[in-house]
């Protein structure tokens, strides 16, 4: 029986598979794309239905295609990003497979490359790129017991209020996801209590410019190494509505309350951490020093921009903050549902390979992996603090490409033979 050969396997057809057919096409590098569902899937049948991008479009994009029919501030929605990729394929002819699940992948002994095992059958491949990308296992800490009758979902099954039960809802995290879910919930006339852990809460926009172009003159977008302590930080932002700032005072005139960090639950009673105050007035930090440094890259440089100096008010404490609670008994609540919008863990258990330290995380310098061959890529901070947006991903996907076609150019090497 002959087994199918490549010179590299991408493994994913999310946005880093992607970004990683055009590399590769342009290198003339001979490769095949796995993908176990569609091309970018998660963007499809695992986030909410309202969902739009939380940058816009002149910046959330490849370089080489602009998203048709929006103008470049606008946010766009989640299935018409999961066209763009499936377009943006189309461009290279990419070959990716779709429907064929990877179960494993082993080092071979005595030949070069690596044994892919697939729901499809077997592949022989000289490189294997990861393109799986962070959102691999939703991630529901075990504070309730599952036999509890509340229901809990993650985010990623989360898609509108009708989904849930009648009732007030507990959302957990108040990163992006959190916030946004938070909102929309409130709007369709629940109660709704936002349970806000550590955050960074940058400006939608602040002198006629988005938070993302601010990153980018300020240099932020290329810091290279996260700062200690922040590897937990989630960003709330928004695209939502044309997008808006988030601001935690905000929504609580709307009517949601804020409470801490979600700690322990027993016979029927959530507690919470005290750190409401602390983690509001951290986020708070966090968006005043970018406007901090925005300013003074204005001055620095002579810039015309608009001065906005209604940025800086904040509307007062509300009640939720000045006397936060420290526990909430859910049935006297009402509360009948919890969106564990907590975020997602890697799985990998089916790469035997040597490429992790021992906590199972992966070994990497820029995506390279310490297993010769194996290369990563669509993960946070692979390479900047970019990587996992779809420009920044674009571009560890051509710092890996060329790395694998020098690869190739050592193993194509065929010593001259002398001349006599």
């Amino acid at each position: 029986m002959t087994v199918e050969q490549i010179d590299t396997l991408v493994i994913g057809a999310g946005q880093a598979g992607v970004a990683m057919c055009e590399h590769l096409s342009r290198l003339e590098i001979p490769y095949l794309v796995l993908e176990r569902q569609r091309i970018a899937e998660r963007w499809r049948s695992e986030r909410w239905d309202s969902l739009v991008c939380n940058g816009p479009a002149w910046h959330d994009r490849f370089p080489g295609l602009e998203f048709a029919g929006h103008s470049p501030d606008a946010f766009v929605p989640k299935e018409e990003v999961a066209q763009y990729l499936e377009a943006y394929a189309r461009q290279f002819n990419a070959p990716i497979r779709t429907g064929v699940e990877v179960t494993s992948v082993e080092r071979n002994v005595g030949s070069p490359g690596f044994t892919v095992s697939t729901s499809k059958g077997s592949i022989q491949a000289n490189r294997v790129v990861v393109a799986t990308g962070p959102f691999q296992r939703p991630v529901i800490p075990p504070i309730l017991p599952q036999g509890e009758p509340i229901e809990q979902i993650h985010s990623s099954q989360y898609r509108n209020p009708a989904q849930l039960p009648k009732g007030a809802v507990l959302v957990v995290g108040a990163g992006s996801s959190g916030v946004q879910i938070a909102a929309e919930l409130q709007a369709s006339g629940r109660k709704v209590y936002l349970s806000v852990g550590p955050h960074d809460r940058p400006p939608r926009a602040y002198r006629d410019r988005d938070f993302c172009w601010w990153l980018g003159v300020l240099g932020q977008w290329d810091a290279s190494v996260m700062q200690p302590g922040r590897e937990h930080v989630t960003i709330a932002v928004s695209g939502a509505h044309g997008g808006h700032t988030v601001d935690f005072r905000q929504l609580a005139a709307q009517g949601i309350c804020l409470v801490g960090m979600t700690r322990a639950y027993d016979k029927g009673v959530i507690s919470f951490q005290p750190d409401l105050v602390g983690n509001v007035a951290r986020g708070d930090a966090n968006y005043l020093s970018l406007l901090d440094a925005a300013d003074a890259y204005v001055q620095r440089n002579g810039l015309d921009l608009p001065e906005e100096p209604q940025a800086r008010k904040f509307l007062p404490d509300p009640e939720c903050l000045l006397q936060p609670l420290t526990e909430l008994d859910l049935h006297a609540a009402g509360v009948n549902a919890i969106v564990w919008a907590t975020g997602f863990s890697v799985d990998y258990s089916w790469l035997h390979v040597n490429a992790f330290d021992a906590a199972g995380k992966p070994q990497h310098q820029r995506g390279i992996s310490t297993e010769p061959g194996v290369y990563f890529i669509g993960l946070p901070w692979l390479s900047r603090r970019g990587s996992a947006f779809i420009w920044g991903v674009w571009h560890d996907a051509k710092n890996i490409a060329d790395h694998i076609a020098t690869q190739r150019q050592y193993a194509a090497y065929r010593k001259v033979a002398a001349a006599h």
